[in-house]
């Protein structure tokens, strides 16, 4: 039992915000090792509903009266200091941790525990990997950041010592991991709201690496100069990947089908294991693909069934996920939010069968789309039509510094067509009286306009 639990009876955690996908995983697996669980948040949801399902009582909104005699408060970032359960707990003298000290405790249960790095492409490496180690045979505890179809949502709990999870970045959280296998897939300037600067950014992945013990491994993006500047750092067992050059595990011979579907050889040390091919489209999950074939190379996974995971493997919802059909154009949904997630998205998109490619952007959080507003305004070249909508705030408040018609203003000094139109209702009302046959509309970020796509296709 970790952190000094009670033995002599069944734990009691309360989670404050326990509706988010990283809390409500960590709550399904203390569920699952015989805790009593209870929980919180602002509004009910399909994920909390399980939760109940599965023996947790989670209530409606925060309050004092939540706080009855927990044994533990687990909270998240995203949960103020005057939340009034947390200061109900503080005052009661009831333990407090946030979210990630509590995974980094879990992982310490596990001798094999897998943590993936970096600003993109975390939910689909984690998901390969866990599937991977599934198919395997090797029952692993998986947590991911997002619906995963083959596990059921985006937690499964197994028995053996293998656990695979996302390790966020975001005010350093994943310092307060145990991993055994650490991948960084790329470093990118995000979170500005709380890094000063590259620099500070680069350390906290120096920091991460480190984390790694003698024995352990970590798995690089060979074509990042910054990691391989921390992979000298290292005195850990360490694998690079790459589309090529020297590193050690590598993609050879690429190609695309007609669906943008990407086939490649695996060669790991001048090693020919045998051809992959994607069901998902787009070079980065090449990328994302290797990281998890280093993985399985590490467990020593037979390539068939690395092969075989790949087969069947069409991805996780809202990382290019097609929603269906309105009137001949296609509608498809990616979780996308950082500028070089939309550049891969619609560089993806365009290997995809298409007349005209739309995408319908709503930005993430106020200092994201301030901070990188000069990059966004580049990473939209590839789609011929763009609509922009309100700022999704996430976890901020609007201080009134930034708008999306800012994004819009800059997009069209690019020579692009962009448009701003705040109601979701009239963002399909006009895509239904523009759109044409064989048209490709993307929604795209991380807030919730995955409904507009289910807007257009129910309607149809």
């Amino acid at each position: 039992m970790f952190l000094d639990l009670p033995q002599d009876r069944k734990p009691h955690i309360h989670f404050v915000g326990i509706g988010g996908i990283s809390m409500s995983g960590i709550a399904h697996i203390l569920l699952k090792k015989g805790y009593k669980v209870t929980g919180s948040d602002t509004s009910l949801s399909k994920i909390t509903e399980r939760l109940v399902a599965e023996g947790a009582h989670v209530y409606k909104g925060h309050s004092r009266d939540h706080i009855t005699s927990p044994d533990l408060v687990v909270y998240t970032s995203a949960v103020g200091e005057n939340n009034p359960e947390l200061l109900s707990a503080r005052e009661k003298g009831i333990n407090t941790v946030d979210r990630a000290f509590l995974l980094g405790k879990l992982m310490e249960e596990f001798k094999y525990s897998v943590a993936v790095a970096g600003a993109h492409g975390k939910t689909t490496t984690t998901s390969m990997i866990s599937l991977i180690l599934y198919n395997a045979g090797l029952d692993p505890t998986i947590l991911i950041g997002g619906e995963l179809d083959q596990v059921g949502g985006n937690v499964r709990t197994g028995s053996s010592p293998y656990f695979i999870t996302e390790a966020c970045e975001y005010k350093e959280n994943f310092l307060k991991f145990h991993p055994y296998i650490a991948i960084i897939l790329n470093i990118d300037a995000d979170h500005l709201d709380y890094y000063k600067n590259m620099a500070h950014i680069k350390s906290a992945f120096t920091r991460f690496a480190r984390l790694v013990p003698g024995n352990g491994w970590v798995i690089l993006y060979k074509g990042d100069p910054r990691l391989m500047e921390i992979k000298s750092l290292l005195a850990c067992n360490v694998i690079t990947y790459g589309t090529g050059g020297d590193a050690d595990l590598k993609a050879d011979n690429l190609t695309f089908d007609d669906r943008g579907y990407p086939g490649f050889d695996l060669i790991y040390r001048n090693h020919h294991m045998g051809r992959i091919n994607l069901k998902i489209p787009g070079e980065h999950n090449v990328l994302n693909a290797l990281a998890a074939c280093a993985a399985a190379i590490i467990f020593d996974i037979d390539f068939d069934v690395i092969k075989k995971t790949f087969d069947g493997f069409t991805g996780t919802h809202r990382r290019f996920e097609i929603k269906g059909n309105f009137r001949g154009a296609t509608i498809i949904d990616d979780y996308a939010h950082h500028p070089a997630e939309i550049r891969a998205t619609l560089k993806a998109a365009g290997k995809y069968p298409h007349n005209r490619i739309w995408c319908v952007f709503q930005p993430h959080t106020y200092t994201r789309t301030k901070f990188l507003l000069k990059d966004f305004s580049h990473s939209f070249n590839q789609a011929d039509k763009i609509i922009v909508t309100d700022i999704y705030a996430a976890r901020e408040k609007n201080t009134g510094d930034i708008h999306s018609t800012d994004l819009v203003n800059e997009i069209n000094r690019k020579g692009k067509d962009a448009v701003y139109i705040p109601a979701f209702e009239d963002i399909v009302l006009y895509l239904s009286r523009n759109l044409r046959e064989g048209d490709l509309v993307l929604t795209v970020g991380a807030g919730n306009i995955y409904r507009i796509g289910e807007m257009l296709v129910e309607g149809d």
